[in-house]
Parts: C-alpha cells; structure tokens; sequence
C-alpha cells in the first residue's frame, strides 16, 4: 500500500484538476491528461522496476487478445448507450459532456494521444502497478476490486453519473484482463484501441 498510495493521491488530484466544475475550464484537457499519464506512467515505472519482468511478460498473442477484447468492449458500450438513453433523461447530455473535450484539441492530435500515451499509460499504472501491487498484498480478487473501485472513484469530480459508471466497467473490465493473463499487454492493446475507435474514429454520440 505504501507503494500505491503516493499514485492514488496523484491520481485524485490530476483527475479533480481535469473533470471538477471548479477547476476544468482553467486547464486543457487533453494537455493536463498528457502530463497526468506522464507523471503516473514515471511514478510506476521508477517504484515498480523490480516487477517490469513479471509485469511486462509478452507473448505475440496478447495482440489479437487486445484487438478481440476492444472489439468487445465497443460492442458493451454500444449497449450501454442505448439502454441508458432509455432509463435515464440525463445520459443524453452527460454523454455529449464527455465528447465536449474533443473541442479542445485537434483530433488527429486527440487519437495519437490516445493511441501512443494516455491508453498504455493508464493501463501501466491502473493494472500493472496499482492492481498488481494491492493483489500481492490482498489476494487477486481484493486487489482487482480495490483497483476497479479507485479508478471509478477519481472520475467522482465529474458529477457525471455516465461517465463514472463508464470508468467502473472499464476499470472491472481491464482488471479482469490484466487478473486472467497476468500480463499489462492485452490490456495496454485493447485500451489504445478502444479509446480511439470510441473517441475518433465511432464515437457513440
């Protein structure tokens, strides 16, 4: 927990600075998750370099497992965005709220971003370290419910029931991957690809 705890204060602090009401028209975006994803991504591989073996196991197969998992995914949010538009009043708008950052920045830029940096990065810190670290600790299933849990909970500055909900599937999602193959590349592929299909190339709104 000592190893994890200075990222996860990282984490709320970046997250708060990016998505709070207070806060989030003082930044951009996409700049302010660039250097988010850097200081984690650093932070993780300094403090956990004595697990990048373990961690960062590859096999070549991890690329269709990441390519069929994002298809997957994709296919879940598509779902998600129909059934909440039918339950909730709200869901049409807090999604629109989340593509509203793509003003920010061109989208060429946004997808490369996506694509090189922010997907890896996060999966490298989420999964590779922070989950990692809390199952050696707590036990496999502990540690990829507390992770999941945690990512879900730095969105809260949102206020944005949609977008939280998103970051919680994701999060379960991910870390059941990363719990199954015991290694960060299915996930670090599915994240880069499912961020760009959903932001870039077929948002679903």
């Amino acid at each position: 927990m000592k190893k994890v705890l200075p990222g996860f204060i990282l984490a709320a602090i970046f997250w708060f600075l990016m998505f709070s009401p207070w806060t989030k028209d003082s930044f951009n975006f996409w700049y302010t998750m660039i250097i988010a994803t850097v200081t984690l991504i650093s932070y993780s591989l300094i403090v956990g370099k004595d697990q990048l073996k373990t961690v960062y196991n590859f096999k070549w197969k991890w690329v269709a497992v990441g390519i069929f998992a994002a298809t997957i995914l994709y296919v879940l949010f598509l779902a998600g965005d129909y059934f909440s538009k039918l339950l909730f009043d709200f869901a049409g708008k807090q999604i629109g709220n989340i593509y509203a950052t793509k003003s920010q920045s061109g989208q060429i830029f946004i997808g490369l971003a996506l694509f090189l940096l922010i997907g890896p990065a996060e999966e490298i810190f989420w999964r590779g370290f922070a989950q990692h670290n809390l199952s050696l600790k707590y036990g496999d299933l502990r540690g990829y419910l507390i992770t999941a849990a945690i990512y879900a909970f730095v969105h809260i500055w949102s206020f944005n029931f949609i977008l939280i909900m998103a970051a919680l599937i994701c999060g379960l999602y991910w870390g059941w991957m990363y719990k199954k193959y015991k290694s960060i590349w299915p996930c670090i592929i599915s994240h880069a690809i499912w961020d760009v299909v959903i932001f870039i190339i077929l948002p679903i709104s």
